[in-house]
C-alpha cells in the first residue's frame, strides 16, 4: 500500500508513519507544512528509505494537493494535519479555522477528484481516513457514561469546534459524493516526540528544571490517556479494516485527573532524582483555562469488538516509558524551548 499521511511530521503523524513502515510494509508520502510543532527528527529512521517521501505543502492549497495526488498516486489517505492545541486556539482561532476546516475541505476536494478518476479495483479499494478528537463531544459530568460514536457533538473551544466542523465535512463528502471515508475520534495522546506544550511534557520538563509546575484550576479535569503507539496501531486497523462510513472511538480506558497525572510525574521524578524530592513542592495552581471541559472519557467497545484492538500500554507503563524518553532526549526539548516555544502560558483569554 502507498499511504498518503497529512501532518506526518507531527506527534501522532510521525508515530503513524513509523508504525506503517516498520510493521506494515507500507510506502508513505508525508504531506506536512512543517509548522512550529513539526518534528522531522521523529522520522529520521524513515528519511533515507526509498519507500518514504516528504512533500512540504499546505493542505489548504488545492493546486499543491492536486499535484501531490497526481505525482504519488496513493492507495489511501490518513488525514492528521491539524492545529491541535486548545490554548493556542483561544489566543488565535483563525489559523484553526483555516487549517482544520478550510484545509480539510480542500483535501477532500483533491481526494475526490483523484478517486473519481481511478480505475475500478483501485477506486473500490481507496480509503480516506479522517483522524479527529474526543473533544468534539464536549464535556462530561463526573457520573456520565463515556462518549460513544453516537454521542451528540457539543464542542466548547475554537479547536474542538473546528475539528467538529471537519468531521461533518468528511461525513458529507461520503454521503453526497460517495467518497469512501472513515473517521476516528481519540482521547488524549502521550508518548515520545510530543511537542512540549501539552500537559505531560510541560510538567516533566518543569520538574526536571526545578521550576513551578502550573496546574490549571484545582487540577480536577479528567482525561482518558492513550499511548501514541497504541493509537497508531488502532489507526492502521481503522484504515485497512474499518467499515466505510463508520466512526470509531479510540481510548486508553485510563481516566485520570490532571492532578493524578502531575503527582504520578512527581513520584517518578522523586525516584529518579531523590536529591530534589519532593517534586510536589513545585506544583502551583494557576488561573484555569476559559471554557475548560471537565471530563472526557471514551467507550472503545466498537473498535475492540469489530477490529480486535486493545491498548498494550497501561497508563503506568506508558508514562514510565515516556518520562524515560524525555529525560534521555533533553537536547531535543531544550532546543525547542530555546528557539520555538519558551514554555510561556497560553490561552488565558
Amino acid at each position: 500500500m502507498k499511504l498518503l499521511v497529512t501532518g506526518g511530521a507531527g506527534f501522532i503523524g510521525s508515530a503513524v508513519i513509523r508504525n506503517a513502515m516498520r510493521n506494515e510494509g507500507a510506502r508513505v508520502v508525508n504531506v506536512d507544512k512543517l509548522t512550529y510543532a513539526a518534528t522531522p527528527e521523529a522520522l529520521e529512521e524513515c528519511a533515507d528509505s526509498p519507500d518514504y517521501a516528504l512533500e512540504r505543502a499546505d493542505i489548504a492549497d488545492l493546486e499543491a494537493m492536486r499535484a501531490v495526488f497526481a505525482r504519488h498516486q496513493p492507495d489511501a489517505v490518513m488525514h492528521l494535519a491539524a492545529e491541535s492545541h486548545v490554548d493556542r486556539s483561544i489566543d488565535g482561532p483563525a489559523e484553526f479555522i483555516r487549517t482544520n476546516l478550510v484545509g480539510t475541505f480542500t483535501l477532500l476536494e483533491a481526494a475526490r477528484e483523484y478517486w473519481s478518476a481511478l480505475p475500478g479495483a483501485r477506486k473500490q479499494a481507496f480509503r480516506f481516513h479522517h483522524v479527529s478528537t474526543d473533544e468534539v463531544y464536549g464535556s462530561l459530568g463526573p457520573d456520565d457514561p463515556p462518549f460513544t460514536e453516537t454521542t451528540p457533538y457539543r464542542p466548547n473551544s475554537p479547536y474542538s469546534a473546528s475539528k467538529a466542523g471537519s468531521d461533518h465535512l468528511v461525513r458529507a463528502w461520503g454521503e453526497t459524493y460517495g467518497l469512501p471515508v472513515v473517521t476516528s475520534n481519540c482521547s488524549n495522546n502521550y508518548g515520545p516526540w510530543q511537542f512540549p506544550e501539552k500537559l505531560i511534557p510541560v510538567m516533566a520538563i518543569a520538574a526536571r528544571e526545578g521550576r513551578p509546575m502550573p496546574v490549571y484550576g484545582q487540577g480536577l479535569n479528567v482525561r482518558d490517556w492513550l499511548h501514541v503507539d497504541d493509537h497508531a496501531r488502532a489507526l492502521w486497523l481503522v484504515l485497512t479494516r474499518g467499515r466505510v462510513g463508520a466512526t470509531y472511538n479510540i481510548g486508553g480506558r485510563a481516566e485520570r485527573t490532571n492532578m493524578q497525572v502531575v503527582r504520578a510525574i512527581c513520584a517518578w521524578m522523586d525516584a529518579r532524582y531523590p536529591d530534589r524530592a519532593p517534586h510536589e513542592r513545585l506544583i502551583e495552581h494557576v488561573q484555569d483555562r476559559p471554557g475548560h471541559d471537565l471530563r472526557y472519557a471514551i467507550d472503545a467497545s466498537l473498535i475492540e469488538r469489530e477490529l480486535g484492538w486493545t491498548p498494550r500500554e497501561t497508563f503506568e507503563s506508558g508514562l514510565d516509558a515516556t518520562l524515560d524518553w524525555f529525560m534521555a532526549h533533553e537536547p531535543w526539548w531544550r532546543e525547542i524551548r530555546a528557539r520555538r516555544y519558551d514554555g510561556k502560558r497560553l490561552g488565558t483569554g
